[in-house]
């Protein structure tokens, strides 16, 4: 108990002294880089200038977190943070990078609006010999070898923790016989991050289900709800009242999962004959599952946005002291977690909008 209250509190004072930091570099485009720290202390952190080239910030307590995350660890070693929001528009993106290089930044965090769109930036930052961290979002596979490091969370081993315990929860709750039928809803069509949490899922579904040779696994088609919560009502809704025997919905964000949820009144399936798997480990789905531990809702798989900008400026430090073994391979994966009824309580932070690896 003592350990919940002082980490509690930890969190609670470091979100203040973050938001104030926020609030301040958010008006960071009128300020030089810091030219009066030595080479010396810029290598254990201290007086590092870090351009933080953000794809956007406004409606997503994601792409907050994610920041916050990163300017915790900035106050951390002693580094600035220049952070400038592109907004979701790749031109702008490609301009505020241009800034920060005549800003004369030590080394640029980008989490890219576009892929292969911010090849200009990428080829500027080489010839200008800043070193490149990008965050959450990855470069083309050909932009890939002009960076230092991609911090992430491996998304189909997120999804393949949820899967687990979705399997594992049909199993107490349906029997180790019989049909499950399941439907996971992504974002959209063809897009990289559904593929991957969906196959990542069925992976972690499937490696326990292959000891249970009585149950068949209908999985139906993937949906999509745009990853937001009124577009997914609809498609949950549609496809539950035509399979009114579905035991199993796959939520790809917890951001869907009102729609889903209401997708699965409206069809009158939400109860006990249905399991919710989640993704994203939001703080309300964690609140959720220790006020309802056994309702519909048994695990969302944790991305850790907070995790992931404190790793990235661990590696713009690396990046700037050429230290490629902290990034052998250009890409690493933060470790996650999955939050069930039985360790929701242990993750729960009020204070806080998303999961962070525990202390």
């Amino acid at each position: 108990m003592s350990t919940a209250i002082t980490r509690s509190r930890k969190r609670r004072i470091l979100l203040g002294v973050t938001a104030v930091a926020t609030a301040a570099i958010m008006l960071s485009g009128c300020r030089a880089a810091d030219d009066s720290a030595s080479d010396a202390d810029k290598a254990s952190g201290d007086g590092l200038v870090i351009g933080w080239s953000q794809r956007g910030i406004s409606g997503s307590d994601w792409w907050k977190t994610l920041v916050e995350g990163g300017q915790a660890e900035a106050d951390e070693i002693g580094a600035t943070i220049e952070l400038l929001d592109a907004n979701g528009d790749t031109v702008r993106q490609n301009a505020d990078v241009q800034t920060l290089i005549t800003k004369g930044v030590d080394v640029v965090i980008m989490n890219t609006n576009d892929p292969i769109g911010v090849g200009p930036s990428v080829q500027a930052l080489k010839d200008a010999g800043i070193p490149l961290v990008t965050v959450n979002s990855n470069l083309d596979a050909s932009l890939v070898p002009d960076t230092f490091c991609y911090v992430a969370e491996d998304q189909e081993a997120t999804g393949a923790l949820a899967g687990e315990v979705a399997a594992n929860k049909a199993i107490e709750r349906f029997g180790d016989t019989g049909e499950i039928k399941l439907v996971g809803i992504g974002g959209f069509p063809g897009d990289v991050l559904s593929d991957l949490r969906f196959n990542g899922f069925m992976e972690g579904y499937e490696k326990v289900m292959s000891g249970y040779t009585g149950i068949t696994t209908n999985a139906l088609d993937m949906k999509f709800g745009e990853w937001k919560p009124d577009k997914a009502l609809g498609p949950i809704r549609d496809v539950a009242t035509a399979n009114p025997d579905l035991k199993i919905v796959y939520s790809m964000s917890d951001v869907m999962n009102g729609g889903v949820v209401q997708g699965l009144q409206q069809a009158g399936l939400w109860g006990d004959g249905i399991i919710l798997a989640s993704y994203d480990g939001g703080m309300v789905s964690v609140k959720e599952m220790m006020d309802d531990p056994t309702g519909p809702l048994q695990a969302t798989a944790s991305n850790q946005p907070w995790d992931q900008g404190v790793t990235a400026v661990k590696m713009a430090l690396a990046a700037y002291n050429g230290d490629q073994s902290a990034c052998p391979d250009k890409t690493l994966f933060i470790d996650t977690t999955v939050v069930t009824p039985e360790n929701a309580a242990d993750y729960y932070v009020a204070e806080d909008t998303y999961v962070r690896a525990q202390d």
